[in-house]
């Protein structure tokens, strides 16, 4: 059952190749690329055996970033914007936590419309990064 506080889109591409596209779109609208994390393959390296295939890609825009840190500096702990890929059912699964749903665990009421912006960003990335 999905999770309404989170953004969903699926393809069916690879997770590798959706992982490529994903950091490629990510640059085309201005959000870079923090950090990369292969998690079978980090818990693999810590000795602990995990069957799924699951990559998270870490983006930010910085002047967004500086907008709702400039409201609420706690937001920093929910900083940058990860999208998790899975596969699901055959088919890779692009998820991300809603910007708009997790502005209201803080006091930054002054950033919803940046917030918005970032989703809309967001869904634009992970539907370009599935459907080209």
């Amino acid at each position: 059952m999905p999770n309404e506080l989170l953004l969903y889109r699926t393809t069916s591409l690879s997770i590798a190749a959706a992982t490529a596209r994903l950091q490629e779109v990510s640059a085309a609208h201005r959000f870079g690329v923090q950090a990369y994390h292969n998690l079978r393959e980090k818990m693999a390296a810590k000795g602990v055996a995990f069957d799924r295939e699951v990559r998270i890609v870490e983006v930010c825009n910085p002047a967004h970033a500086a907008t709702v840190l400039r409201h609420d500096i706690e937001v920093s702990t929910a900083l940058p914007c990860r999208i998790s890929l899975y596969e699901e059912d055959g088919r890779t699964v692009l998820a991300t936590i809603k910007p708009t749903a997790m502005l209201g665990m803080f006091r930054a009421a002054g950033a919803a419309a940046t917030a918005q912006e970032v989703e809309d960003t967001l869904v634009r990335i992970m539907d370009e990064t599935c459907h080209g």
